[in-house]
């Protein structure tokens, strides 16, 4: 009987060890592949040194001139496994139209894990009258995913490179590359505003160099974020 006992006990450490090497590796592999992501060139970093611009913990707050400020705001959640000062040259171009521009870090660069990201944004600049949403690839089907059920704290969703996850009636604008091959365009189908930068591709909205799997871009990466960040302030700015 005590033999069976200590046998028992015996089995039971052995599956114990095995859980917490398994547990153990699962999070080794975890780890390295969440910090396998894609860098913020230089041209972006630079961005920070601006004086329009500053860093609130997890969120990037830039600042446009008080004489053109419009009371509108951009909240911006990044592309999977991409740095996300690597958005500042694109953003840098709304925040000079007169929009207020968060730009938010999500945990792991995975903004999977913090969908209601946008939540500490509106108390955090209560200057701002009028919200949008928007986001790149993985950052986009988030924020369209944080949309029902806030609709009353937003005017509008901006998707780059990205589908509407749920379908709402909020207002929204979708814009891509022709030469992006990894968005799944039939998904634009329901999308009544939606723009094709031509020569474009996946990558080029945000500064972090090529893309995996992505398609090659004809135009260069300021001409695509050029003709992106126009189309995005007509669209949050209407009226003007």
């Amino acid at each position: 009987m005590a033999q069976k006992q200590t046998s028992r006990k015996r089995a039971g450490r052995t599956i114990f060890l095995a859980l917490g090497v398994v547990l153990a590796l699962l999070a080794v592999v975890f780890f390295a592949y969440v910090n396998d992501y894609r860098h913020a060139g230089e041209t972006a970093t630079a961005l920070l040194s601006s004086p329009n611009i500053r860093q609130e913990g997890s969120l990037t707050i830039l600042t446009p001139d008080a004489a053109n400020d419009s009371g509108t705001g951009l909240i911006f959640y990044p592309g999977g496994k991409v740095e996300d000062t690597a958005y500042l040259p694109l953003l840098e171009r709304i925040r000079a139209g007169g929009v207020t521009v968060v730009l938010v870090k999500m945990p792991f660069q995975l903004a999977v894990f913090d969908i209601h990201a946008a939540d500490r944004v509106y108390g955090a600049v209560p200057s701002v009258s009028r919200w949008y949403l928007g986001g790149h690839s993985l950052g986009g089907a988030m924020a369209s995913s944080y949309v029902p059920g806030n609709e009353d704290r937003l005017s509008g969703l901006i998707l780059l490179g990205a589908y509407p996850v749920n379908h709402s009636p909020i207002p929204t604008l979708c814009i891509y590359g022709s030469e992006d091959v990894q968005l799944d365009k039939s998904k634009l189908a329901g999308v009544a505003n939606v723009l094709k930068i031509e020569g474009g591709n996946h990558a080029q909205f945000g500064n972090y160099g090529l893309q995996d799997g992505d398609g090659t871009a004809t135009i260069s990466r300021e001409e695509q974020q050029s003709q992106a960040a126009s189309a995005m302030l007509a669209f949050l700015l209407p009226a003007k």
